[in-house]
Formats: C-alpha cells, sequence, structure tokens
C-alpha cells in the first residue's frame, strides 16, 4: 500500500486509457503524455500500461507501506526520498517507512509516478483511468486527496539504478510547434485567415487541462458568408452538431483555439479547423501556460512520417531499458 500524505494538483491514476467507447461519449482518458508513462513503467518493471499516478505543476507527498521501484518521468522536478535529492528517470529504491516528495516545478507541466506492481484500483471498462467529468475509474472517479490509501500489483522482477538518457525524453521547445492535419470545416474560414492561423504565434491560456488546452494571442478567424444550415447557431463558427477526433482544433467565436485532449467531449457544434497529428499529443501535456506556440501545416504523409519515428522512439527506449 501506499498513502497519500499531500495530494499535490490534480493528481490522479491515470493508465493508456479505455479506447472503444467514444462512440458513447465516453472519452479515452488516460495519460496525457503517454510515452513518459510508458517509460516510467518500464523502468520499474511494469507491463507499459501500468496505472501510475499523473500530477499537474506540483507533486504529491507519498509514504511507502512496503519496498518499492520508484520511477519519475515528464515535467523535471527536484525528486526526495526522506529529503535525499534523487535524479528523474531513474529506477528508484524506496524503503517501507520513507515518504516521497517532490520540490518545484521547473520544466513541462505534467509528471509520471509509476511504483513496480502498479496502482492496483478496480477496472472500469477495462482501464483503471481516472475520467475526473464522468467521476469514472481511478480512485473513487476523483483526484486524490490527503489520506488516500491505494493498494500496489503484485512487482515483476527489476533492479534499481537504470536510467532513461536524455536523448530518449521529451519536452516541447520554445515556441512549441504543433502539427497540424487540416481539418473537414476548414473551408468556412477565408484562405487569409487559415494562412494567419499557422503563421501567428499563440499562446497557451491559463485554461488548459485534460479536456482541452485553449490559446491565445492570434488574429481571429474571419469566416466565408453562409445561410446557416438547419441545427446550427447563427454564429459564423457554428456547424450542425458532429463528431470531434481526438486532438480537433476548435475556435469558438473565431477567437481561441481549443486543442481537445484525452477527456474531451465526443461531439459538438464548433468548426475545427485540423486536427494535431498523433504524435505531438503528448507534447500538449507538458506545456504550462502563456508558453509561446506555433501551429505548423502538414499533409497526411508527413503525420504518418511523425507516428512512424514516434514509434522508432518508443523502440529505442525499449531496447535501452532491456538491456
Amino acid at each position: 500500500m501506499i498513502e497519500i500524505r499531500k495530494p499535490g494538483l490534480a493528481t490522479t491514476v491515470q493508465d493508456l486509457g479505455r479506447p472503444g467507447h467514444y462512440h458513447l461519449g465516453i472519452p479515452q482518458s488516460g495519460a496525457m503524455d503517454r510515452m513518459a508513462l510508458r517509460a516510467a513503467n518500464l523502468l520499474v518493471g511494469n507491463e507499459e500500461g501500468a496505472a501510475g499516478l499523473e500530477a499537474t505543476f506540483m507533486g504529491p507527498e507519498i509514504a511507502f507501506e512496503r519496498d518499492a521501484l520508484v520511477a519519475v518521468t515528464g515535467a523535471t522536478l527536484p525528486i526526495f526520498v526522506d529529503d535525499v535529492e534523487q535524479p528523474g528517470w531513474t529506477a528508484l529504491e524506496v524503503r517501507a517507512g520513507q515518504v516521497l516528495r517532490f520540490g518545484y516545478l521547473t520544466a513541462g507541466a505534467r509528471v509520471y509516478i509509476a511504483i513496480s506492481g502498479g496502482i492496483d484500483v478496480p477496472l472500469v471498462l477495462g482501464s483503471r483511468s481516472t475520467y475526473l467529468v464522468g467521476v469514472m475509474g481511478g480512485h473513487e472517479g476523483r483526484a486524490l486527496a490527503a489520506g488516500d490509501r491505494l493498494a500496489l500489483g503484485s512487482a515483476r522482477d527489476a533492479r534499481a539504478g537504470r536510467k532513461l538518457p536524455e536523448k530518449l525524453r521529451r519536452l516541447p521547445g520554445s515556441p512549441a510547434e504543433l502539427r497540424v492535419v487540416p481539418g473537414i470545416y476548414d473551408h468556412r474560414v477565408t484562405p487569409e485567415s487559415a494562412a494567419h492561423f499557422y503563421a501567428d504565434e499563440w499562446k497557451v491560456a491559463p485554461e488548459a487541462d485534460r479536456m482541452g488546452y485553449r490559446f491565445r494571442g492570434g488574429r481571429p478567424m474571419e469566416f466565408v458568408p453562409r445561410r446557416p444550415p438547419f441545427g446550427a447557431g447563427e454564429d459564423p463558427s457554428n456547424i450542425t452538431d458532429s463528431p470531434y477526433a481526438y486532438g480537433c482544433i476548435q475556435i469558438p467565436g473565431g477567437l481561441e483555439p481549443i486543442v481537445l485532449h484525452r477527456d474531451a467531449v465526443s461531439g459538438g457544434g464548433y468548426f475545427t479547423i485540423g486536427v494535431v497529428i498523433s504524435a505531438d499529443m503528448d507534447l500538449i501535456a507538458q506545456m504550462q501556460p502563456n508558453m509561446p506556440t506555433r501551429f505548423v501545416r502538414v499533409d497526411l504523409d508527413a503525420a504518418l512520417a511523425a507516428r512512424h519515428a514516434r514509434r522508432e522512439q518508443m523502440d529505442a527506449i525499449r531496447a535501452h531499458l532491456a538491456r
């Protein structure tokens, strides 16, 4: 067992999510930075999809009731075991009775904590991930609170001290670049306005969470004149309700783009100018408010090549940690 002494900020149990239910309005959820969670699990000998903890901006304080291996990946912040500072992206040995805690964030936004054996909470629709809006999964469907006690699964053979080198880690640059495949509704804006969307520098707004990231600072969209179709609103950014893909960029009122993320709704009535490619969705999880950002237009071939490169990076992580 582990005990949460201090919950940090928005700390939840997450695995790789529950795909297959989006058509019912249930999002995939799961770790926003999937590569960071996978790496943390591999470091401590878990299956890649084992449940760990995701903390935003501020890490929790955790007391251990049994010996365990722990790995902390994702965002950069000081890591302490009984007040002794420890390295990140490393398999750390924590003894029963010791406490894991964290200092202040220095880079990135979300921290992933994997513990040997994984967090053993009940499966809901095949996943242990927390879906906060639906009060589903994780620990009682909510963010963790002080005093919560979580069971751990059976640990597998692993060794302390294994480390993932910096060349195999990934955080967004500055400005961050998010590659976008144009969406099926980008015809709603003028060609000049679409060009501005990709040319302008945007900044992450404070409204950035597991449902979506809002961006500010670019020029407003200019829409092609139309007669509103039945079922759509009078606002030119409205469409007849339509499904959303994971990573869609909607722009309500043509003002502030929102990239839909792990806990986003599955449909709605705003046009989408494009979709952030799957290879870049992990980067969004590590972007802080006010981070400068550019959207980069790419075609499907470039998106598929980026997905292949991301798989190669994950293969390199597996190969390194299998030594």
